[in-house]
């Protein structure tokens, strides 16, 4: 676990960094003749990067210190801190947290703040702790999840962390902020939470959903500080003009690089409250484009100035996360955290430094993952002996033959429009349409083997038979299956059970893909190179029944979503985003442009008391 104040120097390392840098003793290692990147002005320096132990002394012109017990030869190439991921699910990667290493490490990124909203609805706090572990160099910071559950009375979710534990963390050394919370919550008890944050002078991290406005500014005025899901520059420069920190996303989701970094010249007065994160990016993407660095490539390639784009991935993070005294700048008494990058637009580091070790060399890590998996990480997909097989059955009205249903259409990643659809009715249950790309999805507990089901329907995932199916239901990590009919996505339940949790396709009776996941239903306990060649597999099986969506599994992880517009649905049932209460799937007469019946706006028809 990365205790910050383990990361400091001690009393004894600090005296032997004053002596190193006065030239009285020798340092262990000098990075030499690369062009550095200088910790407080936007300039290349020609400077010597001087080690010892853990930490950087000083930083020298080049050639001041002729002696030293190792050297690296920096000569025509760059060198800048190692890259900070501001925002990160370490589960959505498929990696447990040394295999990410593994993959990470290597590309640059030696820093990730990470939010287990994932673990935690696994496992309680003993899962938040195992992703926040690592004998690997990787340093991982905390980001507290506030979302277990997210509500009370909206599902039920896997475990519970009470209150004063999630306010209690707050206060670790290893916490940089409050994770991401509900946009809509209004509630005493995550005022009392931002109210807690504030006080231990920790960041609140947030995703602000597309909201503008008063909806925008009561959310800022909770003390949220950043937002991940801005996808113009309008909404960029809307929340930076209110103080906020962008983490730009560059995740399987979407990748917001493309459309910020489009348009420079509109964008320009924010640039510098610009950092980066990953997000929710799956061990496909991250072996294929990479992770951080991919948002440097792309800023560069849009035009972004080199020494603006590396201080966005580096320096920007650190600053605003209060964790500069520490890395993300090469200055003296920091941790040598660095890479050598022969070429700034390619940005593919030929060596890799963490806390004075040469880690990576040529794109490759010199670790292994030798990270222990403890029994109690597994074995946690818990469904009844027997599955009912009408547990996915909508009874329609008596005698009728069509019905109108309330659906939710994919856009932008993982949000929804609520839109009205016309299903056909057969032995009396609504069934799915694929000719109109109408799907239903459920949500299945997998917690408390109890055979609780919410159902919905959704258009995007333009299956035309079969069914997918996740133990990844963000963020309660329950099972998550879209489907052309209920016997295929039964069989898909099924064969999550029989996986221990994973991903799976399947149609005409027969399962097409498998990707197991059998570290709580979340991370694979093989090797990256193994689990993305299987995600590879598995996303070209499901786009041969007709999914266009390049990642359908991580889209189908939000679709229960109910905290991002219009409309998610948990175990318990469907839900009104914007009034955090249940509405009905089926509808008795037409609905306006938001999903709502002209007669049950505000309406909640299942008693619910709004989310915790």
């Amino acid at each position: 676990m990365t205790e910050k104040s383990d990361l400091y120097p001690t009393a004894d390392e600090l005296g032997r960094l004053r002596a190193v840098a006065t030239g009285r003793d020798t340092a262990d290692l000098i990075v030499r003749g690369g062009l550095v990147q200088s910790p407080g002005t936007e300039e290349w320096l020609e400077r010597d990067v001087v080690i010892a132990g853990r930490h950087i002394a000083t930083l020298t012109p080049w050639g001041h210190f002729a002696d030293a017990i190792a050297e690296l030869d920096a000569s025509g190439s760059h060198v800048v801190p190692g890259f900070i991921d501001a925002h990160l699910h370490i589960e959505y990667t498929n990696l447990t947290p040394g295999e990410l290493a593994r993959l990470s490490v290597a590309r640059g990124t030696t820093t990730v703040l990470t939010d287990p909203n994932g673990a935690a609805n696994v496992w309680g706090t003993r899962g938040m702790d195992f992703l926040l572990t690592t004998g690997t160099p990787l340093h991982i910071f905390q980001q507290v999840s506030p979302t277990t559950p997210a509500s009370t009375t909206l599902e039920r979710g896997g475990a519970i962390i009470a209150e004063e534990v999630v306010r209690g963390r707050l206060h670790d050394d290893v916490t940089v902020t409050l994770g991401e919370g509900n946009p809509f919550d209004y509630g005493e008890t995550s005022t009392g939470r931002f109210r807690e944050a504030l006080a231990a002078g920790r960041r609140i991290t947030g995703h602000t959903a597309a909201q503008t406005e008063e909806s925008l500014w009561g959310y800022l005025a909770a003390g949220v500080g950043d937002d991940h899901n801005s996808a113009t520059v309008d909404e960029v420069l809307e929340r930076t003009r209110l103080g906020a920190m962008i983490t730009v996303m560059g995740s399987s989701l979407t990748d917001n690089t493309v459309p910020l970094f489009a348009d420079l010249e509109a964008i320009a007065p924010a640039l510098r409250s610009l950092c980066f994160c990953a997000d929710d990016k799956h061990v496909l993407d991250l072996s294929r484009e990479g992770h951080i660095d991919h948002h440097v490539r792309q800023a560069i390639l849009f035009g972004v100035d080199p020494q603006l784009a590396y201080r966005m991935a580096t320096t920007h993070a650190a600053h605003y996360y209060r964790l500069d005294q520490i890395l993300g700048v090469l200055a003296p008494s920091r941790l040598a955290d660095l890479q050598i990058i022969p070429d700034l637009t390619e940005v593919r580091p030929s060596t890799v430094i963490v806390a004075g070790e040469i880690v990576a060399s040529g794109g490759a890590a010199l670790f292994a993952n030798d990270d222990p998996l403890p029994e109690w990480t597994l074995d946690t997909v818990r469904l009844p002996e027997t599955l009912d097989p009408r547990m996915l059955s909508l009874v329609a009205p008596p005698g009728a033959d069509r019905v109108n249903v309330r659906a939710m259409e994919m856009y932008k990643g993982y949000f929804k429009h609520a839109f009205e659809a016309t299903l056909p009715v057969a032995g009396g249950e609504v069934l799915a349409d694929p000719a109109q790309d109408v799907l239903k999805i459920a949500i299945v507990d997998r917690h408390h083997r109890d055979g609780s089901v919410g159902l919905g329907f959704v258009r995007g995932f333009g299956l035309r038979r079969g069914a997918i199916a996740i133990t990844m239901n963000c963020p309660n990590m329950n099972i998550a299956v879209v489907g052309a009919d209920d016997a295929s996505m039964l069989q898909a339940v099924e064969e999550l059970r029989a996986m221990q949790g994973g991903y799976v396709t399947v149609a005409d009776g027969e399962v097409l893909a498998r990707v197991a996941l059998p570290v709580g239903g979340m991370m694979s306990a093989a090797p990256f190179e193994e689990t993305a060649e299987a995600l590879r597999v598995a996303h070209a099986a499901t786009a041969g029944l007709g999914c266009p969506i390049p990642s359908p599994f991580i889209i189908l992880s939000f679709v229960g979503l109910y905290v991002v517009p219009d409309l998610g649905v948990t175990e318990r049932g469907l839900i009104d985003a914007f009034t955090q209460q249940f509405v009905d799937v089926l509808l008795l007469g037409p609905v306006d442009s938001c999903g709502h019946g002209s007669d049950e706006h505000g309406s909640d028809e299942h008693g619910s008391e709004g989310p915790s």
